[in-house]
Order: structure tokens, then C-alpha cells, then sequence
């Protein structure tokens, strides 16, 4: 990746990849990785379907330890323990569909040891007051993806890993999004989200990176990539396009 594309950011970045590799079977899903996510920052991590953004997500969590290279939270070589202050959602929604939108949260105040007051303060944050008694069946598909991040953000964490988080929402649930994102860096937590609607990665991201093939094409300040608002063309310049001329 040339130079030109790293961030100038003296402080130690939240989350760090340097040469992160894995393989799975005959393909090498991620081909040393280097990343840096800024603290405080909304960081876009944008790529096609297979350029290895869930695996990078699930080395960082723990859930797929890489076979070459080094992973950092935090600025401290990672460990388990750090997960505490890592707020996830991956793969879509994992609910409990038997169980009211406030018993799933309550499921995860038992495993993490965090107030039952969070509960409520959790579903008026991402917007579903009033649906605590529902049934996570009964719910559309915007607010399950809103009980999912509801779940991700119920330990208050420093750090989020949001794979497509806008899915399912209907338009005033990604603008809502969008504000809740911008709100949680201005009070200097850290977003890492994976997303294809790059309408709304410019509208929300700070800093863009780019895979392509399993590594990073590119690294840097959204507007590095797209000085002229065309976030699209700079993608697919990047990329290489697959639509129709």
C-alpha cells in the first residue's frame, strides 16, 4: 500500500493489524494486513463480498486466530481480557426469538456483569422504547438489527466492531444511526464498521479502508480517497468494477 495512503496520527491507534494472515484451505483470505483505526474515529472498512472483511473482524475478536502477523488493542498486544471493552456485532442479528427484546438484553447483563438499569437506557439509545415486552420474533427487520447493536453497545464499550449495521433499517433508523455513531466518537469511543452502502460511509466515516484480495488497497482520511465527494468511482477505481459499463 503506498505511503501516501497512512493516516498522520501520532496517537496510539485503537485497534492495529500488522501482517495478519489467514488461510483457509487452499485461500489466503487475509494477505498481511496492516491496518490502524484512530481513537474517536468512525473507520469504514469497505471491500467486496470475499475481500476478508468478516474475517478481519473475527480475528480481532478472538474468533479466528491468524496464522501470520500481529493483532493490538488498545495499544497492547491482544489478549482476551480486552474484549470488555469491545462492543460486537457480527454475521446479523443472534437473538433469542422465544424471548422479549428486554430479556435478550438482560442476557447479556448476566454474562457481563452490567446493570439491569442499562436495559432501558440500551432500548431508548437505539431507539426501541416501548418494545422491551416484544417478543425478538415479532420485531421487524430494522429493529432487530437495532436490539443487535442494542446488545453490542449495553456494556458501554470503548470500541465497536459493527458488521453492516445499517441492514434492515428503514431510512430514519440509518439517519439515527448515523447520529448515534457521530455522538459515540465525539465522546471518544471508537467505530469499526463493514459496510456496501457507500452513500452512507460517506456521510458517516472518518477515515476509509479499502481491501481488495486481502490487502489493504488503501488507508486513510475519507477525504484522501474521494476529494470530490465520488466515494463510488475511488471505490470501484480501487476495486475494479463489475458493473455494466
Amino acid at each position: 500500500m503506498n505511503d501516501q495512503c497512512r493516516m498522520d496520527d501520532q496517537r496510539t491507534p485503537a485497534v492495529r493489524c500488522d501482517g495478519v494472515t489467514v488461510t483457509l484451505g487452499r485461500r489466503r483470505v487475509l494477505d498481511g494486513l496492516t491496518l490502524r483505526v484512530r481513537p474517536g474515529t468512525v473507520y469504514a472498512l469497505l471491500g467486496r463480498n470475499g475481500a476478508g472483511k468478516s474475517t478481519t473482524f473475527r480475528v480481532l475478536l478472538g474468533l479466528r486466530r491468524p496464522d501470520g502477523g500481529s493483532v493490538a488493542l488498545f495499544g497492547e498486544p491482544w489478549r482476551s481480557g480486552a474484549l470488555s471493552r469491545v462492543g460486537a456485532t457480527l454475521d446479523g442479528p443472534a437473538l433469542y426469538d422465544h424471548l422479549s427484546a428486554a430479556e435478550n438484553l438482560r442476557v447479556h447483563v448476566r454474562l457481563t456483569g452490567t446493570s439491569r438499569a442499562r436495559v432501558t437506557e440500551v432500548l431508548d439509545l437505539v431507539g426501541l422504547p416501548g418494545t422491551g415486552r416484544r417478543r425478538a420474533s415479532r420485531l421487524s427487520t430494522g429493529q432487530r438489527g437495532r436490539l443487535t447493536l442494542g446488545i453490542a453497545l449495553l456494556t458501554d464499550p470503548d470500541v465497536l466492531l459493527l458488521d453492516e449495521p445499517q441492514n434492515g433499517l428503514d431510512p430514519e433508523g440509518v439517519v439515527e444511526l448515523r447520529g448515534l455513531l457521530r455522538e459515540l466518537t465525539a465522546a471518544g469511543r471508537t467505530v469499526l464498521l463493514s459496510s456496501h452502502q457507500l452513500g452512507e460511509v460517506a456521510r458517516t466515516a472518518d477515515d476509509v479502508g479499502v481491501l481488495s484480495g486481502g490487502r489493504l488497497v488503501h488507508e486513510g482520511p475519507l477525504a484522501g480517497l474521494a476529494p470530490d465527494g465520488e466515494l463510488e468511482r475511488a471505490y470501484f477505481a480501487l476495486t475494479g468494477p463489475r458493473v455494466p459499463a
